[in-house]
C-alpha cells in the first residue's frame, strides 16, 4: 500500500515545532511513517553537526506508534483500526510530544500523525428485510422514511449513494441529515390499486465511494392497504429545537400538534417515534402519546454528541392509517460543566510527581510540558494556564494548549533544593471551572561549593615533653554539596620545618581531620610550629580550601638551674627565676646575695694560711616545683696581699664597707718584724710546704690526663661547675604515628639542647646538675676534681 508523508512546522511564541505525518490504517507494524532527524534538518531553522536523539514526552496510544530515540523515527507499533479509535470523525489524528536533545539544546516537537481511511468496511442496514403498508389512495408524491444504512468509512469511502431494484410504482430520493448522515426515502411515483397489485418487493442498495466500491442490501416488502381518506396533518413538517445539555429530565422540547378532519377513529390522532428511529433516541426522547409532548427521557451531554435528527409521526386510529411524519432536528447546547484537566510530564523524573534539573541549568532551561484540556467547546473550553510558587520558573506556550516550565534565574541547590509549586488552569467559561495541580521540582547537586574551614586561622598550645602520638587538635572544614560532592578529606601542605619534612613532625587523619603530635616536643628547641592543611571534596573536579594552624610549644619546668658564672637556667618566665641559698658552710664566716648569688664574708678570717674553707651554694628556679641544682665552692686562706680583681666586703649595719687588707696578714706580718726566731721557725716551714705541694701537682696532673684540669684555687680563689660538654649533636630515636601504629626511626634533631642527659627532665640527679664535693663533678664526660685539697704547706 502507498505510503504518504508530509511535514509542517507551525511556530508559536513558545518556540514549539509541529509536524504532521500521513498513515493509512490497517498498515502492518514496522510500516515506516517518517524520520524526525531529516525533517528537522532539513528546516532552514534547525542546526547541524552534532548528534540528536529523541524521546516521546506523551504515552498517549504509545502502542500504535513507535520512535527510535537515535534518529527519531517512526513506525507502526500495532494496526490501527481507524473506525474503533475515531469513529465517524473525519480527521483522525494520534498525535504526541517528542523531545529532541542534543548536548544542552533541547527542542520539543509536536508530532500529528493523519490515519488515512481505507474502504475497509461495507455499508450495512439494521434489518435485511423490512414491511411497509401503503394506502391505495396514497397520493402521488408521497414520501415514505426508509431504513438508513451505516458505514463506519468516512470521507468517500463512507455512503454515497442508494439504488432501488427497478420497478413500476416507486423510485428513491437520497438525502443528507445534519450530521451528515446520507438516507433514502421512498417516493411514490404512480397512484396505487391494491385490486391490481396488493405487494411489491423492492431491493435497496446503499453504495459507498471506495475504489472499488462497496455495497449493502436491504429487502423492501410494500403492502397495499385499502384506505383511510384522511391522513393528520403537523403544523409544520419540520422542527430544529435548542436545548442545553444541562436540562434536566423531563424538559418539554416541544408540544407537538397534527390534526385528522376524519370523525371517529379515523380521525383520532396518536403520536409516536417512527420505525427507522434507533434506540438511542427512544432512550434520550420521549413523545406522549395522546399529547404529541416531546420531552428530555435522560440526560445528555454535548461532549458525547451534539446534533440529534429523528422523526415523529403521527397516525389516526382508522382502518388502513397513513402517518404524517414530522423532522425534529435537536441542537445540544454547550454548557460550562466540565473541569480544565491538567497533564505534566517532566523532562527527568524518577519520583513520579517531581521532576529533577541539575543547579548548573542554564536561564530559560526546559524543565516538563504541560498539556490541558477541556472538553467543553467555545469559550468554555478554552483554558488559561498559571504557575505559582516562585518567580525562578515560569510558563511559556509551547503551542495550543501546552506550556512549557522553564528556569528564568541561575538556580542554587544550596540555598533552594526543591521548589513546590502550583499549576491553575481556568476555563473562560462563565462560572468558570478551576483545576489546581502541585508539582515539585528538586534540584540535582553539582560540586560548585569548595570546602569551607570553620576559620581560617587554628591557634593552639602543646606543652612541651608531650608523649609522641598524642592529640593536638581537630579542624573542620565543611563542604555544601551533597555526596560525593560534599566528602571531604583532609592533607597536609609539604612543608619543612628545621630543615626536616613537616610530616615528620606532625600526622593528619584524613577522614576526621584529626591532628597528632609523632614526636616529642621540646620548648627550648622549637617555640612554635606551624602548618597549612587543605580540604578537598571528592567531586569530578574536586574543589579545596586551606587553613593555617599554628601550634604553639608551652614550657614545663624540666630545666634545673645549671651553675656558671652567673648561674642561668633554660627554662622561661618563673621557670627560669633563681634564688641563691647557702645549703652547707659556715653561715657564721659566709653568706650569699639571694638574688644575685654573690658570697659574702661575715668576719675577719682568723684561720691559718693554707687552709681551706668550703661552703655549699643551692640555686633553685620558682619553678612548680621547682628544681635546684648545687655547687660546692674551696677558699684557700693565703699570705700576701689580695688580687687585685678580688675585692673583700664585710657587713656592717647593712652596708658595704670596703676593708684595707686581711687582718691575720697583718698579724704574721707584725710577728714576723718583731721576733726573728719566729720568722725563722715561719721560714723553714713554708719550705717544706712548698716541697710538698710540688709533689702534689706532679700527681694531679697525671690524674687528670685529657680530660681538663681546673685552675687551682690559688689563682682564682673560688671553683665553678665546667661548661657544656664536647657540643657534637645528640641521636635520638623518633616516634612517628603511621596509620594505626608507631614506627621508631633515629633521627638527629634539628638543634639538640645541652640542657639535660636527654633521658627526661633535669631532676637533682641529671648529669648536668649532680655535684659532689668530695669526689669531684661528672659533666659531659669530663671528671672535675675537687677544690683546696689538703696536699701540704706551702
Amino acid at each position: 500500500m502507498k505510503l504518504f508523508f508530509s511535514h509542517r512546522w507551525d511556530r508559536s511564541s513558545g518556540q514549539g515545532k509541529t509536524v504532521k505525518y500521513q498513515t493509512f490504517e490497517e498498515d502492518a507494524p514496522g510500516t515506516v511513517i517518517g524520520n524526525l532527524a531529516k525533517d528537522i534538518t532539513s528546516s532552514p531553522s534547525s542546526s547541524g553537526g552534532s548528534r540528536t536523539n529523541f524521546r516521546m514526552m506523551k504515552q498517549f496510544n504509545s502502542s500504535f506508534i513507535r520512535l527510535r530515540e537515535s534518529d527519531g523515527q517512526l513506525t507502526i507499533g500495532e494496526r490501527i483500526d481507524r473506525e474503533r479509535i475515531c469513529k465517524h470523525t473525519l480527521h483522525c489524528l494520534i498525535a504526541f510530544d517528542v523531545v529532541s536533545f542534543s548536548k544542552e539544546q533541547f527542542k520539543l516537537i509536536h508530532v500529528e500523525v493523519e490515519v488515512k481511511d481505507i474502504n475497509d468496511n461495507s455499508p450495512e442496514f439494521p434489518r435485511k428485510e423490512s414491511s411497509l403498508e401503503i394506502s391505495e389512495n396514497t397520493a402521488v408524491g408521497t414520501r415514505i422514511p426508509l431504513d438508513f444504512a451505516v458505514d463506519e468509512d468516512v470521507g468517500v469511502n463512507y455512503i454515497q449513494s442508494y439504488q432501488i431494484s427497478v420497478n413500476s410504482h416507486f423510485s428513491i430520493d437520497v438525502l443528507s441529515r445534519a450530521d451528515g448522515v446520507k438516507y433514502a426515502e421512498l417516493v411514490l411515483m404512480k397512484e396505487l390499486d391494491r385490486e391490481t397489485q396488493a405487494s411489491y418487493a423492492l431491493e435497496l442498495v446503499a453504495m459507498d465511494g471506495g475504489n472499488p466500491s462497496r455495497t449493502g442490501t436491504t429487502r423492501i416488502n410494500v403492502k397495499v392497504k385499502d384506505y383511510n381518506d384522511n391522513s393528520p396533518v403537523f403544523d409544520r413538517n419540520s422542527f430544529s429545537v435548542d436545548l442545553p445539555e444541562d436540562a434536566p429530565v423531563g424538559f418539554l422540547l416541544l408540544d407537538l400538534n397534527a390534526e385528522d378532519p376524519d370523525e371517529g377513529l379515523n380521525g383520532e390522532v396518536v403520536y409516536g417515534f417512527g420505525n427507522q428511529v434507533p434506540p438511542e433516541i427512544r432512550q434520550l426522547f420521549r413523545v406522549d402519546r395522546k399529547t404529541g409532548r416531546l420531552t428530555l427521557e435522560s440526560p445528555i451531554d454535548f461532549e458525547s454528541k451534539n446534533t440529534y435528527e429523528f422523526d415523529v409521526q403521527a397516525t389516526d386510529l382508522g382502518p388502513n392509517p397513513s402517518p404524517a411524519i414530522c423532522k425534529i432536528v435537536v441542537q445540544v447546547q454547550d454548557v460550562n460543566d466540565n473541569a480544565p484537566e491538567i497533564s505534566i510530564t517532566p523532562m527527568t523524573s524518577i519520583t513520579a510527581g517531581i521532576a529533577y534539573i541539575t543547579e548548573a541549568a542554564a536561564r530559560e532551561s526546559f524543565v516538563a510540558l504541560v498539556s490541558t484540556s477541556d472538553r467543553d467547546s467555545g469559550a468554555n473550553g478554552q483554558v488559561h494556564c498559571t504557575l505559582y510558587g516562585h518567580d525562578h520558573f515560569r510558563l511559556q506556550q509551547a503551542y495550543e494548549d501546552s506550556f512549557m516550565i522553564v528556569s528564568t534565574s541561575p538556580l542554587d541547590r544550596e540555598k533552594i533544593p526543591e521548589y513546590n509549586l502550583t499549576v491553575v488552569a481556568e476555563d473562560l467559561g462563565s462560572p468558570p471551572f478551576r483545576t489546581i495541580t502541585q508539582y515539585t521540582i528538586r534540584l540535582t547537586d553539582e560540586n560548585d561549593n569548595a570546602p569551607v574551614f570553620s576559620k581560617p586561622v587554628y591557634e593552639v598550645a602543646v606543652v612541651e615533653n608531650n608523649a609522641p602520638g598524642a592529640y593536638i587538635t581537630t579542624v573542620v572544614a565543611r563542604d555544601m554539596d551533597m555526596g560525593s560532592n560534599g566528602k571531604v578529606s583532609y592533607k597536609l601542605a609539604d612543608t619543612y620545618f628545621m630543615g626536616s619534612p613537616i610530616s615528620t613532625f606532625v600526622s593528619l587523619d584524613p577522614a576526621s581531620g584529626s591532628l597528632y603530635a609523632l614526636r616529642s616536643f621540646n620548648y627550648e628547641v622549637m617555640k612554635q610550629l606551624e602548618l597549612r592543611i587543605t580540604a578537598s571534596d571528592s567531586g569530578s573536579p574536586p574543589l579545596s580550601g586551606s587553613a593555617n594552624v599554628y601550634v604553639r610549644i608551652v614550657d614545663q619546668n624540666d630545666n634545673a638551674p645549671v651553675i656558671t658564672q652567673p648561674a642561668r637556667d633554660a627554662d622561661e618566665g618563673v621557670n627560669s627565676e633563681l634564688s641563691y641559698g647557702l645549703a652547707t658552710g659556715e653561715p657564721s664566716v659566709f653568706s650569699v646575695n639571694k638574688a644575685t648569688g654573690e658570697i659574702y664574708l661575715n668576719q675577719v678570717l682568723s684561720h691559718e694560711v693554707d687552709e681551706t674553707l668550703s661552703v655549699t651554694v643551692i640555686v633553685s628556679d620558682n619553678g612548680r616545683p621547682a628544681l635546684t641544682s648545687t655547687a660546692t665552692l674551696h677558699f684557700l686562706i693565703i699570705a700576701g696581699s689580695p688580687p687585685s680583681d678580688r675585692t673583700v666586703y664585710q657587713s656592717g649595719g647593712g652596708d658595704e664597707v670596703h676593708a684595707q687588707w686581711d687582718l691575720s696578714v697583718v698579724i704574721i706580718v707584725v710577728l714576723a718584724g718583731s721576733c726573728t726566731l719566729l720568722l725563722l721557725a715561719i721560714i723553714l716551714i713554708a719550705t717544706t710546704c712548698n716541697r710538698r705541694k710540688r709533689d702534689k701537682s706532679g700527681e694531679d696532673s697525671d690524674s687528670y690526663g685529657e680530660k681538663g684540669t681546673l685552675e687551682r684555687s690559688r689563682n682564682h680563689g673560688y671553683s665553678t661547675l665546667p661548661g657544656y660538654g664536647n657540643g657534637k649533636e645528640a641521636v635520638r630515636p623518633i616516634t612517628i604515628w603511621k596509620g594505626n601504629s608507631y614506627t621508631t626511626i633515629s633521627a638527629r634533631d634539628p638543634a639538640f639542647s645541652g640542657k639535660d642527659s636527654g633521658k627526661g627532665d633535669s631532676d637533682f640527679n641529671d648529669s648536668d646538675s649532680d655535684v659532689s664535693g668530695d669526689t669531684g663533678l661528672k659533666k659531659d664526660g669530663a671528671v672535675v676534681p675537687p677544690m683546696g685539697g689538703q696536699s701540704g704547706k706551702g
